[in-house]
């Protein structure tokens, strides 16, 4: 089994990725990470090296044709980008086997959950003020709306809002047990089965 998760920035794709892929025994990877170490640089960097993200994403998706080719990746969980099924990323995906499922949680929620980056990937502190916090909602908003129609490529999409991190993998775990058992040896079809339906940029991955 292999299972592709994807989602906005911060709506907690690696660290539920992390307690799936323990739930079902499988390799966890973070593409993103995957990314930095094939092109020995960190995200901002990479794309600091291109005029639009659309070219990003079409040079980045060499390091998830890299990641596919490898025997330990047939039997994972990936923490896709939040772009992970638009452009390149999309075509290299349906070329390979697996389930891709979309987490989707509240605004305030992923707000809740946002992180920040220095240049070279490592976590800094920031205490948020009051209008910030209404900035970075409405930005968490936008990109909600912004990748939702890519996101309808997706085979399941999972609502985790008012779930800990134990609870929302165990319940994507739940949802891709009862797909698999309605269709016996076939990964589920592309739509939506479950849950509701710019860029943070140096604010979250």
């Amino acid at each position: 089994m292999r299972v592709f998760l994807t989602g906005v920035s911060c709506v907690g794709k690696t660290t539920i990725g992390r307690k799936l892929s323990k739930l079902l025994g499988l390799g966890f990877f973070d593409v993103d990470e995957e990314i930095e170490v094939f092109f020995g640089t960190s995200i901002e960097r990479l794309q600091n090296r291109f005029i639009t993200m659309h070219s990003f994403r079409e040079e980045a998706a060499e390091a998830l044709v890299h990641l596919l080719g490898r025997p330990e990746s047939r039997e994972s969980v990936m923490a896709l980008p939040p772009s992970g099924l638009m452009g390149r990323y999309l075509r290299v995906l349906k070329k390979s086997p697996g389930t891709r499922v979309v987490l989707c949680d509240l605004p305030e929620k992923i707000l809740e959950r946002i992180v920040f980056y220095d240049v070279d990937s490592r976590p800094i502190e920031k205490s948020l003020t009051a209008p910030e916090k209404r900035i970075y909602l409405r930005q968490i908003k936008k990109d909600i709306t912004y990748f939702r129609r890519s996101y309808e490529r997706a085979n399941l999409q999972v609502d985790i809002s008012g779930l800990g991190v134990d609870e929302a993998a165990q319940r994507v775990k739940l949802i891709l047990e009862a797909t698999y058992r309605e269709v016996p040896g076939h990964r589920p079809s592309e739509q939506t089965v479950t849950g509701d339906a710019g860029n943070l940029g140096s604010a979250s991955r």
